[in-house]
């Protein structure tokens, strides 16, 4: 028996003969039984996925003999002649070898003659990117127009080299590489006609190997039944493949999983010790991390995404259970991203050795955002939450005292404090207290044993001698029960943010304002604004900018806009810019070296602080 050429002993003759592409063989079939053709055919796709041998079927199905028909009877003198290639009028033509503008010439001149002894000339051009531009351009119009009872099938492999012209001339049918179940069928079906016996797992390796071509397949097969084993094995099978087992990919997990370095080196010295194919081993492995991710993510629900054995699913189970979500997903891009580099690498070996060890050392890689968070080495303290009574802001009058008023809407603000919604009385910015009366008012009074209807009161401002008398006063003055008014709720002020009572805070206001606010909103965020005591101290970057901001109209605009937001007795002072002092690289030095996360890769890494530069 021999099995050389198992690809033309086994070359479909039918549409249903072919593997796969059951949409365009369909649309063909159909075309030919209706005898509607159509002047010229593009068929693109990767090697050996069918585009020549269903060029040759649909050739014998228009000039079959019982035409119009789906499927070509293969017993007729026009079926056998095409078959063989001995027609007259199938003219199959390689591209690659007849591609000048003169090879155009003579084949524009052969269709004008009508077929011989078939009912359609059909010529079928293989590797047609391979023909010039000047004999694309002679075939311009013939393409286009043929002549009655002819039709052009062009096959390629890079659709892309054809000019648009010749593309928007032709029906283009894009072949799609064949899925590993098809491929497997399809082989399957080969060894039970060639009554050979097989392991599963044999032909599965040989159709993953294929990539989706059936030729690259079906000539993966031959090789291995020319080892002249009476059963096919996927131990055979692996040997003369070059390919790993499930054993050295189990191997590799365990040292990864252990975090063992060396064990890691020796997988990858066996893996190089028996000539394995580095790049398959690397789509074996993107594969091990793709279903251990499935699998830890969606559990027994992937196997039938997965298509594993009960064995093998069992095994894989449990390894995904033994690493992190996260560091599978981080070693399956990392892998995937790395096949590339690998292969393309002067270096390939070192290049895997890098990668492998990269995914083992992944969960010690230190994570810098924690290191900057606070609690990691950050002396910077978080800002602590005020307590009191009624909650965030203590009491009736915490809105007042101890923070932002209430806004218009819940959740945290950008100082992270919390937000309470919005109540049904606001105050006005005229009656907000300004942070110098919040540091002379008193703390509010203890909370009493038995609750007391709290009355909404009138808020004033006085000073501290004020305040002083009136206490001496109630205290000489005999206690009488007053009766008070309730105080009439005022009316919400317009233009009231949201937000903290900070410069940042203060933009947004002024912005909110849509351009009414006397002071362009664009020239203050080039500024830097500091609220110190009862002042609001604006620091420009330059002196033009100071200038524009001391005019007296925006300086009147600016001063009415601070009152309004951070309080009545807040003014504004501008000062000149040109105060930035650029740090020198010892200063840069030395804040690097004392910075915490600095200090810390260097210790784990062993590392050395090269360079020190100023942040853009």
């Amino acid at each position: 028996m021999s099995t050389s050429n198992l690809t033309a002993k086994y070359r479909p003759q039918t549409f249903s003969d072919v593997a796969g592409q059951q949409a365009i063989k369909a649309i063909l079939s159909r075309a030919a039984a209706s005898d509607k053709i159509a002047p010229a055919y593009l068929f693109s796709g990767t090697r050996g996925v069918g585009k020549t041998t269903i060029a040759r079927i649909f050739a014998k199905a228009l000039n079959c003999v019982n035409a119009p028909t789906a499927e070509p009877c293969n017993e007729c003198s026009n079926c056998k002649q095409i078959t063989a290639g001995v027609a007259v009028d199938v003219i199959e033509i390689d591209g690659a070898s007849n591609n000048g503008v003169d090879d155009a010439r003579r084949l524009k001149e052969d269709i004008g003659y009508a077929p011989v002894e078939c009912r359609y000339k059909v010529f079928i051009i293989d590797e047609a990117h391979m023909l010039t531009t000047q004999a694309f351009n002679a075939l311009l119009k013939t393409l286009e127009e043929p002549p009655p009872r002819a039709t052009f099938i062009m096959a390629t492999t890079e659709p892309h080299k054809f000019p648009a012209t010749i593309i928007s001339r032709c029906q283009h049918y894009t072949y799609k590489m064949l899925s590993q179940a098809e491929l497997v069928a399809h082989l399957e079906k080969i060894m039970t006609l060639e009554e050979l016996q097989f392991e599963p797992g044999a032909l599965e390796i040989i159709a993953k190997r294929g990539a989706g071509s059936v030729r690259d397949s079906m000539s993966l097969l031959g090789q291995a039944l020319a080892m002249g084993e009476d059963v096919l094995r996927e131990e055979g099978v692996r040997s003369f493949l070059g390919l790993a087992g499930q054993d050295v990919f189990f191997q590799l997990m365990e040292a990864m999983h252990s975090r063992n370095l060396v064990a890691v080196g020796l997988v990858l010295r066996q893996v190089l010790d028996q000539g394995l194919d580095l790049g398959f081993f690397l789509r074996e492995l993107t594969n091990c991390w793709r279903n251990m991710f499935l699998l830890r993510q969606a559990g027994e629900e992937a196997l039938s995404l997965l298509g594993l054995s009960g064995e093998e699913a069992k095994s894989w189970m449990g390894w995904a259970n033994k690493f992190e979500a996260p560091h599978i997903h981080a070693c399956w891009q990392m892998t995937l991203d790395g096949q590339k580099k690998v292969m393309t690498s002067l270096e390939p070996a070192l290049a895997l050795e890098l990668l492998l060890l990269n995914l083992t050392s992944l969960p010690d890689l230190i994570n810098l955002e924690k290191i900057s968070a606070p609690g990691n080495g950050n002396t910077a303290p978080q800002r602590p939450a005020p307590t009191g009574q009624g909650g965030q802001f203590g009491g009736q009058q915490g809105g007042r005292q101890g923070g932002p008023p209430p806004t218009a809407g819940g959740g945290y603000n950008q100082s992270g404090g919390q937000r309470f919604a919005p109540s049904q009385a606001q105050v006005p910015p005229q009656q907000m207290q300004s942070p110098v009366q919040q540091a002379h008012q008193s703390p509010p009074p203890r909370p009493q044993t038995q609750p007391v209807p709290q009355q909404p009161s009138r808020e004033s401002v006085s000073s501290p001698a004020q305040r002083q008398s009136a206490s001496s006063a109630s205290m000489s003055a005999p206690e009488a029960p007053v009766e008070q008014e309730p105080a009439p709720r005022p009316a919400p002020a317009p233009n009231q943010t949201a937000g903290p009572r900070n410069w940042k805070g203060f933009l947004e206001f002024v912005t909110e304002r849509n351009g009414q606010a006397g002071v362009r909103v664009s020239m203050l965020r080039l500024a830097e604004g500091k609220l110190a005591d009862s002042e609001l101290v604006i620091t420009c970057k330059s002196r033009m900018q100071c200038s524009q901001l001391s005019e007296n109209k925006t300086l009147s605009a600016l001063d009415g806009l601070t009152r309004e937001y951070f309080g009545p007795m807040v003014e504004v002072r501008v000062e000149t810019g040109d105060i930035a002092v650029r740090k020198s690289d010892r200063q840069l030095q030395e804040e690097a070296e004392n910075h915490p996360g600095v200090q810390k890769i260097i210790k784990d890494f062993s590392a050395q602080l090269m360079s020190v530069s100023p942040r853009n």
